[in-house]
């Protein structure tokens, strides 16, 4: 008889380019994981040997191997797939680069083991001393990233939306489109807009940061031509979906009316000073109302939409459903 302080769980890793690394972090995983998958996503340094080699001393392993790299999402997706077909109700996302700390893993899965969130993830901008090891350009970037994220997803309550240490129940992740979440590095900022409206309360757990030398295949300018399109076409999607299909309130016609008078308005002004520029005439001041007052409109009912949306951020429950001390 076995006792556990927290409900059944699974933890994933995917691997790619971690053959340094993904021996000691799957090693210092705590006995209480009860399952331990290990997604080689081709890496081309064959990680997968190494787990292999593990898996003869650890039974909690099992590895999965994609014959094509598919991304830390697709990596992902493969992994949360797998561990559905057994019985954990927890599903943690541990890199294989050693940059997260398995000693975090309990706190990751406390807020969904005591029922106030149904997802957990890292943050890294709680903890000032060890934030000073993260690269300066690394920091700028996530933080501007980190802005974008919080308002195509609606979760303006949390920090450090992109960070990867995450852990989700399983009641969540079965109402998620697996096959249609992205496959890359969008991964996990894809979760976060997909969950927003199933309501799903997401909790942030300080971790501290570790950067040392691990490799890493994202590139700055990788995310500066991609992340930006997928944000907006997420943040659509999701507005559409909860106020305009699961929800009809105060935001909705405030958007219904905002945005074409914003339209109008930039697209009336931009042909009047066109016009007047082409001419050399300048415009009355009635001309200039009929642009510039639609614009204004717009942006107070924008502005407005926005803060109920913040309003409405999915908050964590105070009093959960715990599910501890399971015995086997």
């Amino acid at each position: 008889m076995n006792a556990s302080p927290y409900p059944r769980t699974t933890v994933i890793i995917p691997c790619y380019h971690v053959r340094e690394k993904v021996e000691q972090v799957i090693s210092s995983i705590p006995a209480w994981v009860e399952q331990i998958i290990v997604v080689d996503d081709k890496c081309p340094q064959e990680s997968w040997r190494i787990v292999e080699r593990l898996q003869e001393h650890d039974k909690r392993i099992a590895l999965i191997r994609h014959s094509v790299n598919q991304g830390v999402g697709g990596a992902m997706v493969t992994g949360y797939k797998a561990g559905l077909a057994g019985p954990c109700e927890i599903f943690v996302k541990m890199d294989g680069d050693g940059q997260m700390d398995p000693a975090d893993l309990p706190r990751i899965v406390e807020p969904i083991a005591v029922g106030r969130a149904d997802y957990a993830k890292g943050n890294r901008f709680r903890d000032f001393t060890t934030l000073r090891s993260m690269p300066g350009l690394r920091l700028f970037g996530n933080s501007a990233l980190s802005f974008l994220v919080k308002a195509a997803s609606g979760y303006w309550n949390i920090l450090d939306p992109t960070n990867g240490y995450t852990a989700i129940h399983r009641r969540i992740l079965e109402q998620m489109p697996l096959d249609r979440v992205s496959k890359r590095y969008f991964f996990e900022s894809d979760m976060l807009i997909r969950m927003n409206p199933l309501d799903a309360a997401v909790a942030d757990v300080p971790i501290k940061a570790k950067y040392d030398d691990e490799h890493s295949s994202l590139r700055i300018s990788r995310t500066l031509l991609e992340f930006p399109t997928k944000l907006l076409r997420g943040l659509v999607r999701r507005v559409f979906l909860k106020y305009f299909v699961y929800d009809f309130n105060m935001a909705s016609v405030y958007i219904l009316v905002g945005a074409p008078l914003m339209l109008f308005g930039i697209i009336f002004g931009a042909w009047e000073w066109f016009d007047s520029f082409r001419t050399g005439r300048p415009k009355t001041a009635g001309t200039i109302m009929v642009a510039a007052l639609p614009i204004i409109l717009a942006f107070q009912m924008l502005l407005q939409a926005i803060q109920i949306d913040m309003d409405r951020a999915p908050r964590l429950r105070r009093n959960g459903n715990p599910t501890f001390k399971r015995e086997d």
